[in-house]
């Protein structure tokens, strides 16, 4: 019994080590995800991929170790947006790998996200937690009825011109600076609506009488004494009930060139359309060419300086110091300031200040995309610079010793829509179909987008007001925009101001200043109205060729 006892005490400590390792055996392994496929697209952790189909999802992970697919854990492992856990497992490839088959048909463009949670279960011990996001097609389904490109055009044109009509300020009937702005409106804006109205009546939209009374309302307005000006120059913003000067930034409270020119560029037009009517019209274009006379263009040089400034104010004087130069959104200051009959400016200021004798970034050459760009940054810069001097400005004929300037708008717009539809940073949306970048409304703010500073937001103005320049695929981007989109993007005024289809962000806003040029250069592109009516304005004329412009 005694030789026994060694025997049973060293098989007693064996049985008890093996059922100590067969414990350890069993403990689940630490385990990682190593990678996750959504329908063959990589998806890495706390990223997203875009274009997934609504049904047929498969989705492929690998992970570091063998797992069990048997003993999974809906609160660890599940899909969101009501999908849950949801799947059909698939046989996989190896025990390293867990791939299925979402069940339920999924909503379009909608994001989904794949969570992997720490924690215990597949078999294993995963010891951190994992996140991937995908979003599903756009419904390429028309939203709308189908109607031809014509009355396209024509119901794009009728919504925007609702704008600058039943939402102008009450009082004065100026362009309101934006959906929910107040007092406040914009002396540019309202530019680009006074020549909106004028496609209103044209358009049928409204009567001849209808918009002579509301332009009448506005020219009064701006030539009342109780509206602010200085110099001759208006504010950036001016509030619609009094014509008091709006603060655009702390030192600029006064003169606004620029936004000067816009508004003045759109009264010349009108005054050009009323010039031959009746009396009351012959008045409003008196009025008007007293507003003209009175912007004293020359003051602005600062002195005897070779170049115009763009801001002055009666606090800061000219702290901003910001000298108006090419290439930009900002020809027509210079067009106007030649064109004065009152205060007009040498040739020698357009040449050394805005053009300087071409020196770069006025003068360009390089070629983005096969296509020359003659002025301007590299790639070409927002496209609104395409826009703002040319709702009146023609640039058809236009050129000069630096540039033809029709050159240079089709130049500019196509490089444009050839940067979003290459799409190089990959963004949701961006295609031959869906381009155009310019300032406009972004999440939690404003930028002046562009190929340089593309941050994957897409305003529809841009490629809307490039349509003479780029006929067929602005019409593309409009159809895409009203028939694939519209159900987001269209609304009281027109096209809402912008969009990220990656961050699902779609602005609810209209600016006066994106709202314009899309009435404005339609109408240019079908019948040139405005063109042709802003370039009979002998004083324009004599300032172009005083310049050195052919057009």
């Amino acid at each position: 019994m005694k030789s026994l006892l060694p025997f049973l005490l060293i098989s007693f400590f064996f049985l008890a080590s093996c059922q100590k390792d067969n414990s350890t055996d069993t403990k689940p392994v630490n385990t990682l995800v190593e990678s996750v496929y959504i329908n063959q697209k990589l998806v890495n952790n706390n990223q997203k991929i875009f274009n997934i189909p609504i049904d047929s999802v498969i989705v492929k992970i690998n992970f570091s170790s063998a797992i069990n697919p048997a003993k999974t854990n809906p609160e660890k492992f599940f899909i969101s947006n009501s999908v849950g856990f949801d799947f059909t497992i698939l046989p996989s490839e190896d025990n390293k790998q867990l791939s299925f088959r979402i069940n339920p048909i999924l909503n379009y463009y909608s994001d989904y996200k794949l969570y992997i949670l720490d924690g215990e279960y597949l078999g294993v011990k995963f010891i951190d937690s994992y996140e991937y996001t995908f979003t599903t097609y756009i419904d390429s389904t028309p939203k709308f009825p189908v109607i031809s490109d014509d009355e396209l055009l024509t119901l794009v044109q009728q919504q925007t011109f609702k704008f600058f009509w039943d939402y102008a300020h009450p009082v004065s009937g100026l362009a309101r600076e934006r959906l929910g702005s107040g007092d406040v409106v914009t002396s540019g804006g309202s530019g680009f609506g006074v020549m909106a109205i004028l496609v209103g009546i044209e358009r049928g939209f409204i009567t001849r009488q209808q918009g002579f009374e509301k332009l009448s309302t506005i020219v009064n307005f701006l030539n009342n004494s109780e509206t602010e000006t200085f110099h001759g120059a208006y504010p950036h913003w001016l509030n619609g009930s009094t014509g008091a000067a709006i603060a655009f930034s702390t030192k600029d409270n006064g003169a606004d060139l620029v936004e000067t020119a816009y508004l003045i560029q759109g009264l010349l037009t009108v005054r050009e359309y009323f010039k031959n009517g009746s009396a009351e019209e012959l008045q409003l274009c008196d009025t008007i060419t007293a507003i003209w006379e009175r912007v004293e263009w020359d003051w602005f040089r600062q002195g005897d300086q070779n170049v115009l400034y763009w801001h002055w104010s009666p606090n800061y004087g000219w702290d901003m110091n910001m000298k108006i130069q090419g290439w930009s959104e900002c020809l027509i200051v210079y067009a106007l300031a030649a064109s004065s009959p009152t205060h007009s400016i040498p040739k020698v200021v357009y040449d050394e200040g805005w053009a300087r004798y071409g020196a770069f970034p006025m003068k360009n050459g390089k070629s983005f995309y096969g296509i020359t760009l003659p002025l301007s940054w590299d790639y070409g810069g927002p496209l609104f610079w395409a826009h703002y001097s040319f709702l009146g400005l023609d640039p058809r004929n236009l050129s000069d010793q630096y540039a033809n300037y029709w050159e240079q708008n089709v130049a500019h717009s196509l490089i444009n829509f050839e940067y979003c539809k290459a799409n190089p940073k990959k963004y949701l949306c961006y295609s031959a179909d869906c381009w155009g970048l310019t300032a406009s409304d972004i999440p939690n703010g404003y930028t002046a987008s562009e190929p340089s500073n593309d941050i994957g937001v897409i305003a529809p103005t841009a490629a809307i007001s490039s349509i003479a320049y780029t006929p067929e695929q602005s019409l593309d981007a409009i159809r895409f925009f009203y028939y694939i989109l519209g159900n987001k993007l269209w609304g009281n005024y027109g096209f809402y101001d912008a969009f990220d289809a990656n961050e699902s962000w779609w602005a609810s806003s209209y600016i006066a200043i994106d709202q314009g040029p899309e009435i404005c250069m339609i109408e240019n592109y079908r019948t040139a109205l405005l063109w042709n009516l802003f370039m009979e304005s002998t004083e324009v004329q004599q300032g172009l060729t005083k310049l050195g412009f052919s057009y």
